[in-house]
């Protein structure tokens, strides 16, 4: 499960915003979000609040310099393709995460390290532990 990193501590400091944000309780969804993906064998994968998921075109990678808040759709200089700005963003991060899921595997085949999923044949972890 892919999500993104919110800064709620800043976000419930714009008044018009704060109720909303307040109530839907971000931090104790990906607690629970996290706690129930490790169960199950998931993993939770945040993507860095910085990362310009709105301002990245989906299609082509540009990155717009300026884009304020209150545009909402908008069409890539580069390629042409038109976005609307929350739907893009949704996009970017899904492929930002997987991105961020492959080196994170690429890392753990380089390192030797085992998860209890790659096999059944008795394997040690980094640790020492059996898998």
């Amino acid at each position: 499960m892919i999500v993104e990193n919110l800064h709620v501590k800043g976000m419930v400091r714009n008044h018009n915003l704060a109720q909303a944000i307040s109530d839907c309780g971000w931090g104790t969804f990906t607690n629970f979000l996290a706690y129930k993906l490790g169960r199950k064998g998931g993993k939770l994968v945040e993507i860095d609040r910085w990362f310009p998921s709105s301002k990245l075109c989906s299609n082509c990678f540009y990155q717009v310099s300026e884009m304020p808040l209150d545009v909402r759709e908008w069409t890539c200089p580069h390629c042409g393709s038109d976005h609307d700005r929350d739907g893009n963003a949704a996009l970017n991060i899904r492929a930002e995460g997987i991105r961020m899921l492959a080196l994170s595997a690429v890392e753990m085949l380089a390192y030797g390290w085992c998860s209890r999923f790659c096999c059944r044949r008795g394997c040690k972890t980094r640790s020492g532990a059996k898998a």
